[in-house]
């Protein structure tokens, strides 16, 4: 990411929420990608921006983190009039469900009603079309085009699963469009109907005998299901290809950025370091690191506070050395995370905004401003940003 000069990390990211049209955060489990998705788009809502924050993380960690029971599958508008927002700016949230996703795409692109109704009846898909290996990230995809035109809202923040799978985001449309690309399967075998009844011709010897074992092990009229999804669906492919187009090109787009988040353990250094690699090969537009729950040095926290008035206070020999144990070991937990932290920026060349682990976790909107003071400054009631809390 390129900041303006002489910018901070922090005042970059707050100056890039009030411009892109689409951020995606991604991290690896347990280091608050989603209550930084959520505080990130509290924060533009705050700054007079139309605001959804949309989540494709199986998890549904978002409901929590804004404070409700649930989401759906549409968007929710939340209210801010406590927090006294610019004029104009809104916060929507949702989670994406993948069934509904699917069956709106077929009831759009269908070629035919007869079409549609073949593929939404069809027993296979019915089972598959929420499991299907990528489907998930690949309706996510979809919707993401759909909201990028939503004239409702100037921002979408999308929350992904964890690192690895968030690549399966990124990398989805490919595995899907191999599964439904049906010439991959003529090698194997051609379906037709006759007269309502299934008769395969073979193309192979090998198709012979993988069609044998097929029966044997699924029965025919899995084979029949199968086919029929197939065929139902051989129209769509061009579709569906130009559309994953559509969502790369609308990812590298200037109007689009990502958001790394990650946690101060090596591992979880290290997936970000690792997505980051990948976002540099795919040429996708990056916004900036977030490291949450970094723990404070001690000695600098002594250092920031003023001299205690009057004399000292006796203390216990056996409790002082307990406490200055305490100390020591806070400290090397402290540095040890910080040196960590510092091959982020060592080996990107970008660095990091780092957040002081809370004292409890977030479970409202009150909790994920707090959250945003801490990433970005505070924000008074003109929406003018006054301070970044020290981490």
């Amino acid at each position: 990411m390129t900041g303006r000069r002489g910018a901070s990390p922090a005042e970059t990211l707050a100056s890039e929420l009030q411009t892109r049209r689409i951020v995606v955060v991604c991290g690896s489990g347990g280091v608050g990608k989603t209550t930084t998705a959520a505080a990130l788009g509290l924060r533009a809502a705050l700054r007079g921006r139309r605001v959804l924050v949309c989540t494709i993380d199986p998890s549904r960690r978002l409901a929590t983190s804004l404070g409700l029971n649930q989401l759906s599958g549409r968007p929710r508008a939340l209210d801010l009039a406590r927090f006294r927002p610019l004029p104009g700016g809104s916060l929507s949230a949702m989670v994406l469900d993948t069934k509904s996703t699917f069956d709106a795409l077929v009831e759009a692109y269908a070629p035919s009603e007869a079409d549609r109704r073949r593929i939404l009846g069809n027993r296979f898909y019915r089972q598959i079309s929420a499991a299907l290996a990528g489907s998930h990230e690949y309706m996510a995809m979809e919707k993401l085009l759909e909201l990028s035109a939503d004239k409702r809202f100037q921002l979408v923040v999308l929350d992904t699963p964890p690192t690895r799978h968030a690549l399966d985001f990124l990398e989805a449309p490919d595995r899907l469009m191999s599964f439904l690309d049906t010439s991959i399967l003529r090698w194997f075998l051609k379906p037709y109907f006759v007269a309502g009844q299934l008769t395969i011709k073979v193309a192979t010897r090998t198709g012979a005998t993988a069609l044998k074992l097929a029966d044997r092990f699924l029965g025919l009229q899995f084979l029949r299901d199968l086919s029929e999804f197939f065929l139902a669906f051989e129209g769509m492919y061009d579709g569906f290809k130009e559309r994953a187009a559509r969502v790369h090109a609308l990812l590298r787009d200037e109007a689009s950025g990502f958001v790394l988040v990650a946690g101060p353990a090596r591992p979880a250094l290290e997936e970000a370091l690792y997505f980051h690699a990948r976002l540099r090969e795919k040429r996708m537009p990056f916004l900036g690191f977030i490291v949450n729950r970094v723990h404070p040095d001690p000695a600098q926290e002594i250092a920031s506070r003023p001299p205690a008035a009057g004399g000292g206070t006796r203390v216990d020999p056996n409790l002082a050395e307990a406490l200055l144990q305490i100390y020591h070991d806070h400290q090397s937990v402290a540095r040890a995370q910080h040196r960590a932290v510092a091959r982020l920026e060592v080996d990107t060349g970008e660095r990091p905004i780092m957040v002081p682990e809370l004292d409890q976790d977030v479970h409202d909107l009150r909790g994920l401003r707090e959250v945003g003071d801490a990433m970005l400054g505070e924000v008074s009631a003109n929406g003018r940003a006054r301070r970044r809390v020290s981490s």
